[in-house]
Order: C-alpha cells, then structure tokens, then sequence
C-alpha cells in the first residue's frame, strides 16, 4: 500500500473521529474503543478535555487505557459500570444494515461488553471498511484455550475453517489470557444467524460478529462524512 493511499485512509478516520466526539455531552461515560481508528478519536477527546469536557472513560483494552491515561482522560474500571452514555469504536468490516466485523485487533471481549452497555454506539471508519456483505475479513473469535480443538471442530460444522492466529511465533493472547481463532466464512448471507449458532458453541468467550449493537456509523469518505443510521 502506497504513502498516498495510507494518508488517505487517516484523513477518513480523523474526520469520522471529529464528527464522532461532537456526540458526546458534558458529564458523559465514554466507552473508548481499541485500534488504529479509535486511535484519533481519543485524541480528539483528550482535545475536548482541554477546552472544559468532563467526562470519564471506559476502555475496550490495556493498550487504550495506557493512552487514554497518558492523555490526561479519566477511566472508570468495567465492572463497575453499569450503563455507558456513548461508545466510539472502530470496525473492520460493516455493512449499510449496521452489522459489523470487530476484533482485529483482539479486544472484540471487552468491545463487545462495552457496546452491549452502551446507549449510543458510534462507528467510525474509513470508506474501505464498507462492504455490500461480510466475510472478507475474517471473523475474530476469542477462545478458552482448553476449548480449542471442540471449537474448530464446531466451527467446520458451519462451514467455517478457524486457525489460530499468531504473533511471534505463538498464539496470540488477549488480555483475557485467552486465544483468538480467526475464522473463514467466506461470505455471510445472514450475519444474525451466525451470531445465534456461534453464541451456542461452548467455549466462545465472544466472537467478532457485532449485530444489533450499534447506533450510527460514521464513514469519512474523501474529504466529507458520511451517517449510516438505524432505525
């Protein structure tokens, strides 16, 4: 990928990011989501912070909550919260009916608690996240590792092939202290069913299949936004 195309893909996250932060209302409980996206907008927060915003922050993993606490932003530990007033979070892969791919970057556990707590889940991506149907982008499964072999196999009976995902030469572990199977759909017709069947396999911690959980996505494509809204 070439300098001009990866200055591109920023410019449209920074501008999702901005248009994101002007949801947020003074007093709020801000879920800070985890990856290169969600990057820009708690930096754009931490801006806020500086102009007078009091809020405090729930993060979706370690490596959010260093940053955020490097920027001066206030965290509230998880489970303690009860509801979260707004979330801004990034995805993989989304499509125009608010379904999403999340978890690239291994925190899809805590994201999806976050969200699920969440009132007001804001997506924000660049235009190349948009797809006309998921499953191009692996779907991230976070696994007990005890539970692997029935996992996979459970996963073939769904016509998915899982394989662990690496880093260093071992597997992968989530802050969790578990592992992350990244599975192959190839293209999924009903993201809500696979939802349903991967939520029944014993050993799943969570999976990176976000239905129903989200609010708005904002998209930046070129120099301008754009909302995709539910209902």
């Amino acid at each position: 990928m070439d300098k001009q195309s990866i200055d591109k893909k920023d410019l449209e996250k920074q501008l999702a990011a901005k248009a994101a932060v002007k949801f947020i209302q003074q007093n709020d409980i801000v879920g800070l989501g985890t990856g290169s996206t969600a990057f820009f907008a708690i930096q754009e927060i931490a801006l806020l912070l500086k102009n007078g915003l009091k809020i405090k922050g729930v993060p979706t993993s370690e490596h959010t909550a260093a940053m955020a606490l490097s920027l001066g932003i206030e965290l509230l530990p998880m489970e303690e919260v009860k509801s979260i007033d707004i979330t801004i979070d990034g995805a993989d892969e989304f499509d125009t009916q608010l379904n999403l791919v999340k978890g690239g970057g291994g925190a899809l556990f805590r994201e999806k608690i976050v969200a699920s707590l969440t009132k007001n889940e804001i997506i924000i991506a660049d235009s190349g996240k948009l797809v006309t149907q998921l499953g191009k982008f692996k779907v991230p499964i976070e696994v007990v590792p005890l539970a692997l072999n029935y996992v996979v196999q459970q996963l073939g009976k769904l016509n998915g092939k899982g394989e662990v995902r690496m880093k260093d030469n071992s597997p992968f572990i989530t802050d969790n202290h578990n592992i992350i199977v990244d599975a192959d759909f190839g293209l999924i017709s009903d993201p809500a069913a696979l939802s349903e069947s991967l939520n029944r396999i014993e050993g799943i911690l969570a999976h990176g299949l976000f239905v129903q959980l989200t609010s708005k996505i904002i998209m930046g494509k070129g120099t301008e936004t754009i909302i995709y809204a539910g209902n």
